[in-house]
């Protein structure tokens, strides 16, 4: 989508420090130790050069809260959409004619912040400091779709290489050195992103193998550590004696190598015959193409590319030798369809060997994968859960909620899910009438949701997704830490199967995310009987596992917060458990299989003794059966206010405590007796109303008392 502020504005880079008042200005001493550049409204770049070393901790003075409120898109909104791949020529174009211009065509490298990241200051004045490296195009512009979202939460700095400097790869790695550990000096507790893209990601990787004692976060896209494996590797000896020609620009490479062109001519555009396919590609993608191959073939003439390919290959081979000496976490975002580079398996051959590394793959994706219209930097960063603002992440302030979007990209992925479960919603009302749907839940925070884990957790998305979407609460859960840590060489899931459970806000279990998200006033989901209730065994379903201590009524009573109370059925009409823990005991290689896992997952209750500090892990046997229906009832909300002192006391707590395990046993109760009078129990009987009603239509349930 295109950027309405960025087609307004032909000045695209920030000059700092200026005496313009043309141009958008900001204290930075990254900004003035090395050339930055600006282009102002009557298009008049400027330069300035400096010496100081490290970024200024003036116009600092944003609170906490405006961080927190990232509410919307930052840039899906129509006033912030993300900039198209046609502006990154664009700003390509104001960025060659300021090299040409004023002689710096040959360099030196230089740092610049797009003013499209905003203001200059992120909302929050301790944000972390983003550098981004550049891919073969050496330009800086890799992240223009990103520059809005990303400015709102880290200091953004981009690297700019001009086409015809000729500063060797090993001097680009002490040029980032340098910087980087300027700035750690200036604020050693503020973590720094390395946000590399091919040649930028062997940058990255290189830089922090050398600074292993700095605080450094890489972010790498199709990593050119493969490079020895590339199709370009053939271009080296042809492009050495070959005349320049915009036929061996990029563009062309790219469609020589992907036959992209000619598979969309034969498979057609959605699903147009040939004719119409011809007309549509030369509308949508020719006209367009030619327009910007000329500036392509300025970013890249044959020189540039011929030397930018033998660097690649130098900086494969420098970064590949130093991989062991590399400490910092590392997320490897690889694109399914890079037709440039072995992308996918590069990703999981460094997860291999770094040693701490995530990798996320997008499929169809290719290799310029930070101007996919697929692809977002800042959902990666909140699904993976890596943003933080000091050296520790803090679950709680250092949060970023998920935007509209991400919201609905939540709901499509579970759609069909709540669909064929068609949970029903019951609350409570202050006089104790039951209702369907949220209307006894409350609105204002903090609240405290405890309830029943069903088996495997299947109750905790249409809990979620139907809270947000029909009441607009934001449910924070208190999650296992194994949904937030794995190890390198683990039996445990893989960390992206709890991708969404993190952009959602779930935080590991400890008493001080339990604090913090209280104090904040939130709303917090609880489950006391955690993983022994998420994996029981045979018989026990819709048994509690609760311990015995009442630490969280006292917590919730120093806050003043509600306590909701709410069970939950339907596990028994989705499938029946055919091999539970004891089962899987017997059999010697699953016994092993629940050993490992169960040593490898943290601890959360290791001071517990008998059934509820059993915590093992395990995957019962499931055998599906034709679906049912969720069911949910809250109970009627529990006031704390004002009782902070009389719930001091730990018999008063306990009395309370077990007052709320019998709401949530009462429940599950009452569930279970209600859903035999329910008609639309089961999923047929449900299609059957619906293909008469309509799809959308609400299905009903039993009659309420």
């Amino acid at each position: 989508m295109a950027s309405n502020a960025l087609s307004l504005l032909p000045s695209i880079f920030r000059h700092e420090p200026t005496s313009s008042p043309l141009l958008s200005t900001r204290s930075s001493k990254l900004a003035r130790r090395t050339t930055r550049l600006a282009i102002s409204t009557d298009q008049t770049p400027v330069f300035t050069t400096s010496t100081a070393t490290a970024l200024s901790e003036s116009d600092k003075s944003k609170s906490k809260e405006e961080h927190l409120a990232l509410e919307d898109d930052g840039g899906d909104q129509a006033s912030e959409e993300r900039a198209s791949l046609n502006q990154f020529f664009e700003q390509a174009k104001g960025l060659l004619r300021s090299d040409d211009q004023y002689g710096t065509g040959t360099g030196p490298p230089r740092w610049f912040s797009p003013i499209d990241c905003g203001s200059g200051i992120p909302s929050n004045h301790d944000s972390p400091l983003l550098l981004f490296l550049p891919g073969i195009d050496g330009t800086g512009l890799g992240l223009v779709r990103h520059h809005q979202k990303l400015g709102k939460i880290f200091e953004v700095s981009c690297l700019h290489i001009p086409p015809k400097d000729r500063t060797p790869f090993t001097d680009l790695v002490r040029l980032v050195e340098r910087t980087i550990r300027s700035e750690h000096d200036a604020s050693p507790d503020r973590p720094i992103y390395l946000v590399g893209e091919s040649l930028g990601a062997c940058l990255a990787l290189s830089v922090a193998a050398l600074n292993p004692d700095i605080d450094l976060e890489l972010i790498l896209a199709n990593p050119a550590t493969s490079f020895s494996k590339s199709p370009l590797q053939a271009l080296l000896p042809l492009l050495q004696f070959m005349p320049d020609s915009p036929n061996l620009s990029l563009p062309h490479i790219l469609s020589t190598i992907t036959g992209a062109m000619v598979a969309s001519l034969e498979k057609g555009v959605g699903g147009l015959p040939l004719p119409q396919t011809v007309g549509k590609l030369s509308r949508d993608i020719i006209e367009p193409s030619i327009s910007n191959l000329s500036v392509l073939a300025d970013i890249l003439p044959r020189e540039t590319l011929l030397w930018k390919l033998q660097m690649i290959s130098t900086a494969s081979s420098y970064a590949n030798s130093r991989l062991h000496a590399v400490k910092a976490h590392t997320v490897i975002v690889s694109s399914g369809r890079d037709p440039l580079l072995p992308s996918q398996e590069e990703g999981q051959r460094l997860k291999s060997l770094l040693a701490t590394c995530q990798v996320r793959t997008f499929e169809d994706c290719g290799h310029f994968l930070f101007l996919e219209d697929a692809f977002d930097l800042l959902t990666v960063i909140k699904n993976v859960g890596i943003y933080r603002r000091s050296k520790e992440r803090d679950f709680v302030s250092d949060y970023i909620p998920p935007s509209p979007s991400e919201v609905k990209g939540i709901m499509e992925k579970n759609r069909w899910f709540n669909i064929i479960m068609s949970p029903v919603m019951h609350s409570t009302l202050a006089d104790g009438k039951i209702v369907r749907g949220f209307a006894g839940i409350p609105t204002e925070g903090p609240v405290l949701y405890v309830g029943y884990h069903m088996l495997l957790g299947f109750e905790i998305v249409p809990l979620v997704t139907q809270l947000f979407e029909q009441k607009n609460v934001h449910l924070r859960g208190i999650a296992h830490p194994m949904m937030f840590l794995k190890m390198k060489n683990g039996s445990l899931p893989e960390l992206t199967l709890y991708d969404d459970f993190r952009l959602m806000g779930a935080v590991p279990v400890s008493g001080k995310n339990f604090f913090k998200l209280l104090s904040t006033k939130s709303h917090v989901l609880l489950y006391p009987g955690g993983v022994r209730e998420a994996l029981h065994r045979k018989g026990e379903a819709y048994k509690l596992f609760w311990p015995e201590r009442s630490e969280f009524v006292r917590m919730a009573a120093r806050f003043g917060a509600k306590i909701v109370p709410f069970g939950a059925v339907g596990e028994d009409d989705i499938g029946d458990l055919l091999l539970d823990y004891e089962d899987q005991m017997k059999i010697p290689f699953l016994r092993k299989s629940i050993e490992d896992l169960t040593a490898e997952a943290a601890k959360v209750r290791s001071t517990v003794d008998g059934e509820i500090g059993n915590q093992a892990m395990h995957l019962p046997g499931i055998v599906p059966k034709f679906p049912g229906r969720f069911y949910y009832k809250f109970g009627k909300p529990i006031e704390t206010a004002g009782r902070k002192q009389e719930l001091r006391d730990r018999e008063k707590a306990h009395e309370l405590y077990l007052e709320v395990k019998s709401e949530v046993e009462k429940s599950l109760a009452y569930l279970q007796k209600k859903r035999e009078s329910d008609p639309y129990r089961n999923l047929a009987a449900r299609l059957q109303y619906q293909a008469i009603h309509g799809f959308t239509s609400e299905v009903p349930s039993f009659d309420l008392d």
